[in-house]
């Protein structure tokens, strides 16, 4: 399995994450369409996760207030358990390394707070709706090794 730090330039490869954001957010957990494309996706820098050529997972970093901003990330359910995540988030995290960031933050679907503290990540809120799904804001600081 790869993952590919996709510019927003890169359209076929861009279509490849929201193929698999489409997949899990608005078939799965029935986000809107509304809700799951927003304002930042041309500005914002997008990953994903391929086995051989299919794409199986996907997210995005955007640099705001100072921290590297994980969203949107996602695998598909055929690919849940096979470190498919732990990749994007090794990506994404040492993109914003690169970047000069060393604070991360997200927002955690509380199903997926565990995934998120294993990664490090601790919460940093009380319970909060988004997109009509209980979520919890995290954050983590990046180590030098890291």
């Amino acid at each position: 399995m790869t993952v590919k730090e996709i510019s927003p330039e890169q359209q076929l490869e861009l279509n490849d994450a929201f193929k698999v954001r489409f997949e899990v957010f608005v078939q799965e957990q029935n986000v809107s369409e509304e809700e799951e494309v927003d304002e930042y996706e041309e500005t914002a820098l997008h990953f994903v996760a391929y086995e051989d050529s299919r794409p199986v997972g996907a997210g995005r970093l955007r640099f705001a207030d100072g921290y590297g901003k994980v969203e949107r990330i996602c695998v598909l359910a055929s690919h849940r358990h096979t470190g498919a995540g732990r990749l994007i988030m090794e990506a994404v995290e040492q993109k914003a390394k690169t970047e000069g960031f060393h604070s991360m933050k997200l927002n955690a679907q509380i199903s997926a707070s565990g995934f998120y503290k294993k990664l490090g990540y601790h919460v940093t809120s009380g319970e909060f709706m988004d997109a009509g799904i209980p979520h919890l804001e995290m954050k983590k600081t990046l180590s030098a090794e890291s």
